[in-house]
């Protein structure tokens, strides 16, 4: 096939045209881009409008998600075990209540306090609240558990280390008493 069959517009159309169809096809291409481009704007244009009714009729769901934060503290010298809860309680609500503020879709934090204590890093409570749970009652030790444990790996029940100094008393031996039987008495 040559070149000039292959532009022939008759040659595409299967059925026959008469005279006002053929005196029409010279002309087609420029009435197929003033459609092309009116069709073109007609989709953009009722697009948009369509949009709006879609979001008016049907707003998309919001997605609500949960916040997790670790908070970590190291212990002060000579400070107990429950003034330690005290503070991690402290600092687990003003984190919750900063979630909560800081971003209106979330509705649910959760809390894990961590204490480092003669190099070890251990996990105190947990703290795991709703909103509405938090609005209702805004109170740390309702919605905290616990963890048994975290005492005895911070060592705070273990006795203080006794340190090796020249004032150290070199125990000394006990003394049984001597057992004696007391002696029978004659009459």
């Amino acid at each position: 096939m040559s070149r000039k069959d292959i532009c022939q517009p008759l040659t595409i159309i299967p059925f026959p045209v008469g005279r006002v169809g053929k005196s029409l096809i010279p002309f087609m291409p420029s009435i197929v881009n003033p459609i092309r481009r009116g069709l073109g704007l007609f989709l953009l244009a009722s697009a948009v409008p369509m949009w709006f009714t879609i979001e008016a009729i049907a707003p998309q769901v919001v997605q609500a998600y949960t916040t997790r934060v670790d908070l970590s503290l190291d212990r002060l010298s000579s400070e107990s075990y429950q003034s330690l809860l005290r503070r991690a309680e402290a600092m687990a609500r003003a984190a919750a209540q900063r979630s909560f503020d800081k971003d209106i879709l979330v509705t649910d934090v959760s809390i894990i306090v961590s204490v480092q204590n003669q190099g070890s890093i251990v996990p105190v409570m947990a703290l795991e609240v709703t909103r509405p749970q938090w609005r209702a009652k805004p109170d740390p030790q309702r919605w905290a558990t616990y963890f048994k444990m975290a005492r005895n790996l911070l060592f705070f029940s273990t006795p203080p280390q006794i340190s090796n100094s020249t004032n150290t008393k070199q125990p000394q031996p006990i003394q049984q008493p001597s057992q004696s039987l007391p002696a029978p008495e004659n009459n």
